[in-house]
């Protein structure tokens, strides 16, 4: 209640400053054209990749458990489409890769930077709260994964080929998004403005890492 107060009541006092340029609200339509573009080729158009989320996160076991007033799946099938948001976020969150919360970013992202828009993105970040923020809330969500234990994930549970070379590509993937972040932001390290909480990551995994390898040897098992 203590922060949404002072949310608003910061809002209200002092409203976040609107983007200086007209430009700068033409790239942030086009970055989210791109990202939903880069998202959609992987989650709804690749191949192989319903097949990889169901190998490759506890989706099925997670539907078994009876801790929502819903079903996981709104019809049986396999879909992206049947699957509820809070099963389909935590699948992806208990393999560490969250893959929801950042795929097409990079993609968006390089695009621009190619394009010869890096120094007006970082103008964008420097200059434009409404900005700046959810770059930092994508930073925030990229530290929180960890590709070790994606990878494990994959290594144990996919068996497929193609599974596993799909893995390997977002795995990359979020390396490209971590690299394009820290281009916008100027970081040498993810969270380097907020030490605070990459110290609280960092300090966290050691006791998360090891229930995550239980998981995986139990839903191989």
């Amino acid at each position: 209640l203590e922060i949404y107060t002072t949310a608003v009541l910061t809002a209200s006092v002092k409203p976040p400053s609107p983007p200086r340029e007209e430009e700068w609200r033409t790239n942030m339509n086009v970055l989210g054209d791109l990202s939903c573009k880069a998202y959609r080729s992987v989650v709804f158009e690749h191949p192989h990749f319903i097949n990889y989320f169901t190998a490759a996160t506890p989706e099925s076991e997670l539907g078994n458990l009876n801790i929502g007033s819903r079903p996981a799946r709104r019809k049986t099938g396999a879909s992206v489409h049947n699957l509820r948001a809070i099963p389909w976020i935590f699948a992806w969150t208990q393999t560490r890769l969250i893959l929801p919360s950042w795929l097409g970013i990079g993609d968006a992202l390089n695009q621009l930077i190619r394009e010869g828009k890096k120094s007006e993105l970082q103008k964008m970040y420097e200059e434009w709260p409404f900005f700046a923020a959810t770059i930092d809330l994508i930073e925030m969500i990229l530290a929180k994964a960890d590709m070790r234990i994606a990878g494990l994930y994959d290594d144990v549970l996919v068996d497929d080929p193609q599974g596993k070379k799909l893995g390997s590509e977002l795995r990359q993937k979020f390396t490209d998004t971590v690299r394009a972040i820290c281009e916008i932001t100027g970081h040498q390290k993810l969270l380097q403005n907020n030490v605070a909480l990459r110290r609280l990551i960092e300090m966290r995994n050691p006791y998360i890492d090891p229930i995550n390898i239980l998981q995986v040897c139990s839903v191989r098992l």
